[in-house]
């Protein structure tokens, strides 16, 4: 196959993965789902099977290709997570990223393998296995959580966005623990069958620990390293900025990966550094790994909906397992692991644990593990690839879809966040003050008062700092005159937004409270009338 044919099917592959990302957004279908979709018609096995063609991938390659994104994401994920944000949130996001997974895949593991006994007449596998294919589906994957909920500006009460985002992005490293460790024990089980060593329990246990610990270390280690590099080096070209902080990901993913460290929570970490750190050109590096990132998940969808099979979900083997298992994991394994990792957080109400039970989301991740599977030899790999990625669509269509009507049932859902991407301002504010810039267009309902900018209602604690009208910028003060579609550039302290927010909450539950209370006496008393005038 030519190169620029190639080059060709590549190009309109992301066009419509593009366009298909708009359609997702107006009709609320996550974007990743339909990234997948489109890979599955133009692959070998959709429609490119009715013209004799389509795009391969190898499972080598795409492991590569998908290590990479990953890699990308995280890193992108660390840079993007504030620590004044997850400061509160931190115990119980750390708990949820590692013990939370833990129980998942202890829980959902014996019930597959009790599944699978009851479902003796498709196949029979052992406990090990069963733990494995649990293994690969116990995290909350990153790029569907921060998909969703920054794409579509989502707003949680309770400090639960953050939470969500923290346990997402750092919950991979301890999945990539439990699946590599399975892996090592049913090749080893094996090996044992054909006259191997067998299984070494300590080992394995050291193994995890060293990992853990190194990639925590490393990822702290280089970060800093590379904050104090940025801070002291000048480059002649701003455009290389960016690049350097690329070539640190990929650096700390690689030496990390030598020093038998975990790969991906070395990432993590050294992302969170990063992006916690002021240095030359961070705004520009930020908007970079932004798009990098967008890339990554598009460039992994597609090519791991190219790898799937669709007609080999339509077997019974293979798609009832999948929806025993979505159901287990949506309704059992996540809820009981929120419900016990929550038991030493008093702060978190019920409502607050349903809503951490449904943003379970699957996504790349188990399929990338999936994959991981096949390259290492595991027996019935080919099996465990098809189940996990029909669980990952379920799980994608069930709670992707349904993420912001379950937060509105809850009454945990807040108005849409205000973008922080400035599109008509191009300017850089220290990273110290806290604050947020975002940008306002002058509406008619602005200009009822007055026309002028003391007339204007705003926010709390909120400052106009520029106008901009058609081509021209200027500052304004209390007497300027606005117009009809002038931008403004605001910024808003957010220590006062947030105790606003709070305020503002604080006082909505109590009006439900007391109008909830109002109605049950309301209740009581007619009871009580009703109960009279028979006695009457």
């Amino acid at each position: 196959m030519q190169v620029e044919f190639i080059l060709l099917i590549l190009s309109l592959l992301f066009f419509v993965s593009i366009f298909a990302d708009k359609i997702g957004y107006k009709y609320g279908v996550p974007a990743l789902l339909l990234f997948l979709v489109v890979g599955m018609v133009f692959g070998s096995h959709g429609l490119g099977a009715v013209w004799g063609g389509g795009i391969e991938i190898e499972t080598g390659s795409a492991q590569a290709i998908s290590t990479l994104a990953m890699c990308i994401i995280l890193f992108t994920g660390g840079m993007e997570t504030k620590l004044s944000d997850i400061k509160s949130v931190l115990a119980p996001g750390v708990t949820l990223a590692t013990v939370g997974v833990l129980i998942t895949c202890v829980v959902t593991g014996v019930i597959i393998y009790f599944i699978f006994g009851w479902l003796s007449a498709i196949t029979t596998i052992s406990i090990w296995m069963a733990l494995l294919m649990a293994a690969t589906m116990s995290s909350t994957d990153s790029a569907s959580v921060f998909s969703i909920l920054r794409t579509n500006g989502i707003g949680l009460k309770h400090n639960l966005r953050p939470l969500l985002e923290l346990e997402s992005g750092a919950n991979d490293p301890m999945a990539y623990v439990l699946t590599t460790t399975l892996i090592s024990i049913v090749v080893g089980m094996e090996s044992t069958a054909t006259g191997g060593t067998g299984i070494q329990a300590l080992p394995i246990i050291q193994t995890i620990v060293v990992q853990l610990v190194m990639g925590a270390v490393l990822g702290m280690a280089f970060g800093r390293g590379l904050v104090m590099l940025m801070r002291r080096v000048k480059l002649g070209n701003e455009a290389l900025y960016p690049i350097m902080v690329l070539t640190a990901c990929i650096f700390i993913f690689s030496v990390t990966y030598y020093l038998q460290g975990n790969t991906y929570l070395a990432v993590y970490v050294g992302g969170l550094i990063i992006g916690n750190n002021k240095f030359a050109r961070k705004r520009q590096t930020q908007s970079f790994f932004s798009g990098l990132t967008w890339l990554s998940q598009l460039v992994m969808f597609l090519m791991l909906g190219l790898m799937v099979k669709p007609a080999e979900f339509f077997d019974y083997h293979v798609w009832l397992p999948c929806l025993i298992i979505s159901i287990v994991m949506v309704l059992i394994s996540r809820p009981i692991a929120v419900y016990l990792c929550m038991l030493p957080f008093r702060q978190y109400r019920q409502r607050d644990k349903l809503m951490l039970s449904w943003v379970g989301l699957k996504g790349a991740v188990p399929i990338i593990f999936a994959i991981l599977c096949k390259s290492y030899g595991v027996p019935g790999a080919d099996m465990i690839f098809n189940i996990v990625f029909l669980c990952t669509i379920v799980s994608l269509l069930v709670q992707g879809t349904t993420l912001t009507l379950v937060a509105k049932k809850l009454n945990l859902a807040t108005e849409p966040q205000e973008s922080r991407v400035l599109e008509y301002f191009d300017i850089d504010l220290p990273d110290e003050i806290q604050s947020s810039a975002s940008e306002r267009e002058v509406s008619e309902d602005m200009l009822e008062k007055g026309n002028t900018l003391r007339d204007i209602k705003l926010p709390p604690h909120t400052l106009v700092v520029m106008v901009r009208r058609n081509e021209d910028f200027f500052v304004p003060t209390g007497q300027s005159e606005l117009q009809k579609g002038d931008q403004l550039l605001v910024i808003t302290d957010q220590d006062a937004k947030k105790a606003y927010q709070q305020m503002t909450d604080e006082a909505e539950e109590d009006a439900q409270w007391r109008e909830a209370m109002r109605k049950k006496h309301q209740e009581r008393w007619l009871r009580a009338t009703a109960w009279m005038r028979k006695k009457n």
